[in-house]
């Protein structure tokens, strides 16, 4: 039961991500026109990318996948809208040490340009046929293997292998010819 639970949730999980994928434009344009913010938009749709990729598993009750997006990117936008506050809220740092705060932390110009990688990534995935998306996604984002991926796409392990290179191959020649 525990095995037929784990694929349910990672058959969500994939859902999720498909409908991210297939409804990325109209989701981006609801969540600008309720910020007011295309920027803040953006940033908030990339975020969610991120904290999908992050879930071990998603609900399988979703039963508006739509609204639950909206909901975790609006709430994402949230938090982005509170840290700039914050952030611009602090005036005087006083004796600390900006070099040592700015150890770790990646410069604006390198988290734009991940943000920017980001999109032409999410971009070329767009662009690819249902099949070999999912397969890319089951196996980079939830870690399933070709076996597992064949199981769940009711196709043989080598047409697998296949759906990788040709996704693979497709967002490397994406990548390369939007640079």
């Amino acid at each position: 039961m525990s095995g037929q639970l784990c694929m349910t949730e990672q058959n969500s999980k994939i859902r999720l991500f498909s409908f991210y994928l297939d409804h990325w434009h109209g989701l981006r344009r609801s969540l600008a026109g309720r910020l007011g913010s295309q920027d803040l938009a953006d940033e908030a749709m990339q975020e969610t990318w991120i904290r999908l990729e992050g879930l071990k598993s998603a609900p399988s009750s979703v039963h508006n996948p739509r609204g639950y997006l909206l909901s975790i990117a609006g709430n994402i936008a949230i938090d982005l809208i509170r840290r700039e506050k914050r952030h611009s809220d602090r005036t005087a740092i006083g004796d600390i040490d900006i070099d040592t705060l700015m150890d770790d932390v990646p410069s604006a110009e390198e988290v734009m340009l991940a943000r920017e990688e980001l999109k032409q990534l999410v971009r070329a995935l767009l662009k690819l046929k249902d099949k070999p998306r999912r397969a890319l996604l089951m196996n980079r984002c939830l870690g399933m293997g070709h076996r597992e991926i064949a199981l769940a796409l009711s196709v043989s392990e080598s047409m697998v292998a296949k759906y990788m290179a040709q996704a693979l191959r497709h967002c490397r020649d994406y990548l390369h010819h939007t640079q």
